[in-house]
């Protein structure tokens, strides 16, 4: 009776209706001039970005909750078509990727959700959120009607629809609108396409409002064919910003943000905050940008806005010995097959026995040379390799440094190459392009290399499984990567969220008990790597790092994470 009372009155504000507190749902979110209503009432969204896949799952409601202390009443959240399906027909909507579970507390804890399902999601993730192996097709067009693109998206989309319709709001779920792609308008490379994504989403039962977000350049060219401008409404109002590999971290000055949000909201116009709460790029899913130059993006997501009491203790674990160590070359007769080919093959392209292709982390070349003189990558190393004669390192080459000198020596020796893939672009025209490994051939002497064996390592569960029962040797007085290190961590009492600071150490990646914690670099800006709570246990926790170079003999649990040296955007 209270609930119809509040329903019938005039003063009541239909923005802080929840999703479990609304029954009879026929109209759902619509458009009217230049606000939104709600069953036919106005409604004002109060939005803020939280991805899923970028936040442990056992956090998922305590960042909820702080939503709603903060006045929010709508959710926002991407949904990243490369992790659901990694590999062409395997979908994974399990554990941290349980869009079920995450959509259903969001409804719990009143909070409405506007989904933004792509299949192109930008978000500084890794190649916009499109799977890699799209890629092993040589004539792909990525966001357009190319068949071979559409195909993809409607497997994939016959799969997400299924979790994704029952919970919309006219079928008693929160979500309240859909997003049609995303950004097209700054791509625009095929008048088609739009029409066909908003399509996709109707014929598989799609019912709710669908909008679209982009710049105020690119709006008109991402609009389908009927559509109209919304009302008013900022999309993504960036409360921080995304930084680089060797660049400053970014902040917005707190209180120029606060006035501008206030003077946002003053004018009655929605707004969603992009991102309330940035989370981590866990493993090697970062994003990268390529204009004038390649920048990949760090391991952090975003900088969140001051959140209200009760914030989760931290833990500082202190000092961490890392006292065992494996050489990359010890690895390889013993844990690596690898794979034969006459000429250089692109990452996604190996041909790997328990899937095609490699989406992420290192690939290494090997061939064989008779004598020294000049390497030349002709620009086909993607994105940074170091170079090694037997397991002499000779230097590195990336966009910039296209030529080294390799010394002359008697016999035959292994030439080895090195590959990084330090994340694939996800803004801009160059999609297509964004093939990681050696990408086409690299020369001696202007003589092709040829005779590969290719070691893939991206680092899977399996392999750091395999890895924990290999030859581990104590670390000697004089060392230096490629190499596996490992130590542990002991905890008494109930794991707590902890940074790890990995001072005197050059540039790699951290398991811990099998996590792919995400990359760290001495350049910064970032100097810690958050380490979630939740992904360990009282006892022992193994620690294992790759370090690609230099490697130092501890690393530091903080309490504190230290994001580098801050720029304030204007």
């Amino acid at each position: 009776v209270l609930l119809t009372h509040l329903l019938l009155s005039p003063r009541f504000n239909w923005s802080e209706l929840t999703p479990l507190g609304l029954w009879g749902r026929t109209l759902g979110l619509q458009t009217e001039n230049s606000q939104f209503l709600l069953e036919g009432m106005p409604f004002r969204i109060f939005g803020g970005s939280m991805h899923y896949f970028r936040v442990p799952r056992e956090y998922w409601e305590d960042r909820m909750l702080k939503m709603k202390a903060c006045g929010l009443n709508t959710l926002t959240t991407y949904v990243p078509w490369n992790l659901h399906e990694k590999e062409r027909g395997k979908f994974d909507f399990s554990k941290n990727l349980d869009l079920r579970a995450f959509l259903s507390l969001a409804a719990k804890n009143g909070l409405w959700v506007i989904l933004r399902p792509g299949p192109y999601i930008c978000s500084e993730w890794d190649l916009g959120g499109l799977p890699s192996w799209l890629l092993q097709d040589p004539e792909m067009q990525l966001r357009t009607t190319y068949k071979g693109f559409t195909e993809a998206v409607d497997s994939y989309f016959d799969r997400l629809m299924r979790v994704v319709v029952p919970f919309q709001y006219k079928k008693g779920g929160p979500i309240i609108a859909v997003q049609v792609e995303n950004e097209y308008g700054s791509y625009a490379k095929d008048p088609n396409y739009m029409t066909y994504v908003k399509m996709a989403l109707l014929s598989r039962g799609i019912v709710e409002l669908l909008m679209t977000s982009d710049n105020k350049n690119g709006l008109s060219f991402g609009l389908v064919e009927g559509g109209e401008y919304q009302p008013k409404m900022v999309m993504e109002y960036w409360t921080g910003w995304f930084d680089n590999w060797g660049g400053p971290h970014y902040v917005f000055d707190a209180d120029e943000m606060v006035n501008t949000v206030a003077s946002i909201l003053k004018t009655g116009a929605s707004i969603n905050l992009y991102m309330f709460h940035g989370g981590t790029n866990f493993g090697f899913m970062n994003g990268a940008l390529e204009a004038d130059e390649y920048k990949s993006d760090v391991t952090s997501y975003g900088q969140p806005l001051p959140l209200p009491p009760m914030i989760e203790s931290k833990a500082s674990y202190g000092a961490i010995l890392l006292h065992q160590y494996i050489s990359l070359w010890d690895v390889l007769p013993t844990l690596l097959q690898p794979i034969k080919s006459e000429l250089p093959v692109n990452m996604e392209n190996l041909p790997l026995n328990d899937s095609m292709g490699q989406p992420y982390g290192y690939v290494l070349y090997e061939t064989v040379i008779f004598g020294g003189g000049q390497l030349h990558t002709q620009d086909h190393v993607r994105d940074r390799a170091q170079v090694f004669v037997n397991t002499m390192y000779v230097g590195e080459l990336d966009y910039n440094t296209m030529e080294l000198s390799i010394p002359e020596g008697q016999g035959f020796r292994q030439l080895r190459i090195l590959v990084e893939n330090r994340g694939r672009v996800n803004y801009g025209l160059t999609l297509n392009e964004q093939r990681k490994g050696l990408i086409g051939d690299v020369f001696l002497n202007k003589t092709p290399l040829r005779n590969f064996k290719i070691y893939s390592l991206e680092m899977k569960p399996a392999f750091m499984k395999r890895l924990r029962v290999s030859g581990w040797s104590t670390v000697p007085d004089y060392f230096v990567g490629p190499a596996f290190f490992r130590g542990r961590l002991w905890i008494e009492h109930q794991p707590q969220d902890t940074f790890l600071k990995l001072q005197g150490w050059e540039k790699g990646v951290v398991f811990v008990n099998g996590q792919n914690l995400g990359r760290y670099w001495k350049i910064g800006p970032q100097e810690t790597l958050y380490l979630p709570g939740p992904w360990l246990r009282r006892g022992g926790n193994e620690i294992v790092i790759f370090e690609e170079r230099t490697a130092g003999r501890i690393i530091q649990s903080v309490d504190i994470p230290y994001l580098g040296r801050t720029q304030y955007v204007d």
